[in-house]
């Protein structure tokens, strides 16, 4: 019942917010900061490391902003104009172990925010910061911890066409959303007493919205590749509650020149192979392995986890359990042999959620 009033009163705060409209005109730095104007935003970071010694680990660090009222008469500090959330996880993919932690604060004096002026983006003593063209990611558990610098090795891209991601039928269905798709990444990670000095690559997304997923749309599926020639790939399938694939599904292929390609529905399958994974937590069945082609890219590619438990399990049911992991990637390009790694995420199996892609 707490879930479902929070839903009613969200979708009837939608009309005070602005919708994902075409033609919108992205500047940087801004966009990469606050957009209180539109009702839902988030900030996803994803990476794929190794320590020294090789050893393998996947991390996410989430930053979400949801909008929950904007009447003017509420002037205090404590009043709660927005909700910030952020998802902490760390996979540790060799060792078998993942730990994940969340939190949930509003604003108030300044215990959560994004902030254009202080280039920063923060959730109590987790944030980003950035420091120039760089990206500093601080994020501290307790029982685990990530310091990790990330540098863009591409310009951002903006997906969909002429400035929206459409995810259904209707002007405004839509979303603004700017990925980095290549980010070389070093830094610290602390686990079980330990600490790994790691490198590797890592994803960022960020997108912001009002209108919500569509009553017949339960969930979604969406995969990052990062591939060995310097190319990258974003795809995302939007599941309908009757099990058929919904055709406002897309994607973005960026080349090794940075030049980025919309992919249509049509352009491609993403398609379970049938090995499940079963969580104890939520009872959800989550598909772990993946074919990936794309005809028109000569891209015929094989998706694998090393890690099967890589479930964020909500503590609440704002917030359901969604499965969320680093991936191997292996396949051809025509006839030549093609590997990478990238990030998996897959929601909707433990039941249907109410907030898009």
């Amino acid at each position: 019942m707490v879930l479902a009033a929070l839903i009613l009163c969200l979708q009837l705060a939608a009309a005070q917010y602005k919708s994902a409209l075409p033609g919108y005109h992205y500047e940087f730095p801004r966009d990469h900061f606050n957009h209180p104007d539109f009702q839902t935003e988030w900030w996803y970071y994803t990476g794929n490391l190794r320590a020294k010694d090789g050893h393998r680990f996947g991390i996410e660090l989430t930053f979400f902003r949801q909008a929950v009222d904007r009447d003017p008469e509420k002037t205090s500090t404590w009043d709660i104009r927005d909700l910030y959330l952020a998802h902490l996880a760390l996979s540790d993919l060799d060792g078998g172990q993942f730990y994940h932690a969340e939190r949930t604060n509003r604003s108030g004096p300044g215990l959560a925010g994004i902030s254009q002026s202080q280039k920063k983006i923060w959730n109590g003593n987790w944030q980003v910061q950035w420091r120039n063209d760089d990206i500093a990611l601080q994020a501290d558990d307790g029982r685990f911890a990530i310091s990790l610098l990330l540098h863009p090795d591409k310009p951002p891209v903006i997906h969909g066409e002429n400035g929206v991601s459409q995810k259904s039928a209707g002007i405004g269905h839509a979303s603004h959303y700017i990925s980095f798709t290549r980010l070389s990444t070093s830094g610290t990670l602390a686990i079980a007493g330990k600490i790994e000095q790691v490198t590797g690559t890592a994803w960022m997304d960020h997108e912001f919205f009002t209108h919500q997923l569509e009553k017949q749309q339960g969930g979604w599926d969406w995969i990052s590749f990062q591939l060995n020639d310097n190319t990258e790939l974003m795809l995302f399938r939007i599941r309908r509650k009757d099990g058929s694939i919904d055709p406002f599904s897309a994607g973005t292929y960026v080349d090794s020149e940075n030049r980025s390609t919309h992919l249509q529905q049509s352009d491609f399958s993403l398609v379970p192979l049938g090995e499940t994974w079963l969580s104890p937590i939520s009872a959800a069945r989550y598909p772990v392995r993946w074919q990936v082609r794309i005809p028109r890219l000569g891209l015929d590619l094989e998706v694998s986890t090393r890690l099967n438990q890589q479930e964020f399990s909500g503590n609440t049911r704002f917030a359901p359990s969604y499965w969320e992991g680093a991936v191997s990637i292996a396949g051809h390009r025509g006839p030549s042999e093609i590997k990478g790694v990238g990030y998996l995420e897959m929601t909707g199996y433990e039941r249907p959620i109410e907030i898009g892609p």
